[in-house]
């Protein structure tokens, strides 16, 4: 069966499902996107088509189909890089061109967990989920000061929240005080934004004490591949507080503790989940437990250790949906540090001894993966691009905004 691969999105989290691509097939993939970045813009991998209104459901639809009608193959296996775009693809998948096939939860599980309110609600029962009051910007309640501080305030959801940008603008907040909480209530109010917020107790512990889980689930709704990682840093800006830039995989200095991760992978199950699903958890030092932060429903922009472990995303889609392929079960246990940061910031700004020390032997052996750095993609403008990446690492790391 003849078939092709389109990518949506032109971020880090694109351009290693690109990279997947060029490893498995050493040619170049389709992308598309409102514009390139860094990490995009000089790659030697990609062929891109510029969409600027991308993510408007018309020119959404429209631009899929003309792409389709313009491909001879028999199935285009399409792959989204961002939660807009994941709900735009199971909305409507129906008015899409039959050639693309693609593995992404329904739209009631895309909807509980994009929109944090619902996820909370939801799965409350299944999941260990930290104490979270929810917040309506339109009936305004009056708050009780009966929270310990700090909290985190976040909007329950990000996608209409993202429409409204403005000074002080923070993906999450960490707030240390009731009057600090009002003003930061207020703010967000003023910019427009009308949905939820969420008022969370704070999870004690710094980057170290996050985790990263990433599982696959066939067409079949059965976990075929599971991950459980732990994060030694994450990004330092306001917007990007929660994206991982260091983690080491198959690691957990409280223990790796199996039954965690098959918790997990029993949930998705239950709840008939299909696709890639990334769990953001923090361990929680005052009674022993892993508290789920978070559940996207895709790959995240640190994902590609799967493919460095053997595991290549994209060719899991491949197998999954053009081969239709057995998958055994597969608990990736791998020890292998993937990183984003220069070794300087890595040894400077991750506070953990014991974890620093197995970032650092894992390291001596070899062990260090960049997804990045690409031997099959190089160029003087590429290069030059990534060293001043390194050196904004650096600076940014100096300024600690979490």
């Amino acid at each position: 069966m003849s078939f092709s691969v389109l990518i949506m999105g032109t971020d880090i989290n694109a351009y290693y499902m690109a990279r997947c691509y060029h490893e498995i097939f050493n040619k170049k993939v389709d992308m598309m996107g409102k514009k390139l970045f860094g990490v995009t813009q000089y790659s030697n991998i990609i062929n891109f088509t510029k969409v600027p209104l991308i993510d408007e459901r018309e020119t959404f639809i429209d631009a899929l189909n003309r792409y389709a009608k313009e491909k001879s193959d028999e199935k285009i296996v399409l792959i989204v890089t961002n939660d807009k775009l994941v709900r735009l693809i199971v909305e409507n998948k129906n008015v899409l061109d039959e050639k693309f096939v693609f593995n992404y939860p329904n739209i009631d599980i895309v909807n509980k967990l994009l929109l944090k309110d619902n996820f909370y609600k939801a799965y409350k029962d299944d999941l260990n989920i930290p104490k979270t009051f929810i917040y309506s910007c339109i009936d305004k309640p009056e708050l009780n000061n009966d929270f310990t501080y700090p909290i985190i305030l976040k909007p329950a959801n990000g996608i209409e929240y993202n429409r409204h940008y403005f000074s002080g603008m923070s993906k999450v907040y960490k707030i240390q005080s009731f009057e600090l909480l009002k003003k930061a209530i207020e703010m967000i109010i003023e910019s427009g934004y009308n949905g939820n917020l969420i008022i969370q107790e704070f999870i004690p512990g710094d980057d170290c004490a996050l985790y990263d889980a990433v599982f696959y689930c066939g067409k079949d709704k059965k976990v075929k591949l599971m991950t459980f990682a732990q994060i030694g840093l994450q990004e330092r800006t306001k917007t990007g507080v929660g994206n991982c830039t260091v983690l080491v995989n198959g690691f957990d200095e409280n223990g790796y503790k199996e039954d965690v991760i098959y918790k997990m992978r029993d949930f998705l199950e239950k709840i008939g989940y299909q696709g890639f699903a990334e769990f953001d958890l923090k361990y929680d030092i005052r009674d022993g437990s892993y508290k789920v932060l978070e559940i996207n429903p895709r790959q995240a922009r640190s994902s590609y250790y799967l493919s460095a472990c053997g595991h290549n995303l994209v060719k899991y889609l491949i197998d999954d949906l053009i081969y239709n392929k057995e998958m055994p079960r597969t608990l990736i246990r791998d020890k292998v540090v993937l990183s984003f940061v220069p070794k300087s910031v890595i040894k400077k700004y991750v506070t953990s001894v014991v974890l620093q020390n197995e970032i650092q032997d894992l390291i001596r052996k070899g062990k260090l993966i960049l997804p990045l750095y690409y031997d099959g993609d190089r160029s003087l403008k590429r290069s030059l691009y990534l060293f001043l990446k390194n050196i904004n690492y650096m600076i940014k790391y100096r300024k600690l905004t979490w």
